[in-house]
C-alpha cells in the first residue's frame, strides 16, 4: 500500500511541474551593443554571456520573473534580476516590453568583482552594493510557440538582442 501511495504522489508531483513548464522560458545568445561613448574599451557584441530563467506568474499574466547571469560591460560577472511586463501586444506574434532589474554582486564569489567598476563601482560607494539598475525595453517577435527574438534598449543607450526558448 505504501509503494502505491509513493507512486501516486511522484505521478501527482510530475503532472503538476509538467503543467507549469509552460510558464517557463530561457533566455539566451544576447548582442550587446553601446551606442554612446564607445571606443572599444566594453565588453559587447556576445561577449557577455547572458543567460537567464524566466517564469511568468500564471498563463495569462502579462508579468515574468527572471533570474540569470551575465558579463556587465566591463567583463565582471553578475547576477541578473528583475520582472518582466509585456505592455502591448501588437498581433502576429509581436510584443512590447519592459524589463525592470538588479544587476550587480551577490554572496557568492563569482558575483564579487561585479561592483569594480562604471556605474556599479559608484552605487558601492554609496550603498555598499555594487550593483546597476537596468530598463529596457524593446520588441519581441515570437517566430513559434517556442521560439522569440528580441531587439531594444537598456536605458540610456545599449543596444540588445536576445533570443528567447519558450516550453510552450
Amino acid at each position: 500500500m505504501r509503494h502505491y501511495l509513493c507512486g501516486a504522489a511522484c505521478i501527482a508531483t510530475f503532472t503538476c511541474q509538467a503543467d507549469d513548464i509552460n510558464l517557463y522560458s530561457i533566455n539566451t545568445g544576447s548582442y550587446v551593443y553601446h551606442l554612446t561613448h564607445n571606443h572599444g574599451q566594453y565588453t559587447e557584441h556576445l561577449d557577455n554571456k547572458f543567460v537567464s530563467v524566466e517564469r511568468k506568474f500564471s498563463e495569462q499574466s502579462e508579468y515574468s520573473y527572471i533570474l540569470g547571469t551575465m558579463n556587465n560591460s566591463f567583463n565582471d560577472r553578475c547576477l541578473a534580476a528583475g520582472v518582466r511586463k509585456d505592455w502591448a501586444y501588437l498581433g502576429d506574434g509581436l510584443v512590447f516590453k519592459g524589463i525592470y532589474g538588479y544587476v550587480g554582486e551577490f554572496f557568492f564569489d563569482a558575483f564579487s568583482d561585479c561592483g569594480d567598476h562604471g556605474s556599479y563601482h559608484d552605487f558601492k560607494k554609496v550603498t555598499g552594493v555594487g550593483f546597476s539598475p537596468y530598463i529596457y525595453h524593446g520588441f519581441q517577435y515570437n517566430f513559434t510557440s517556442y521560439f522569440g527574438m528580441d531587439v531594444g534598449l537598456i536605458i540610456p543607450s545599449v543596444f540588445v538582442i536576445t533570443v528567447q526558448w519558450s516550453f510552450r
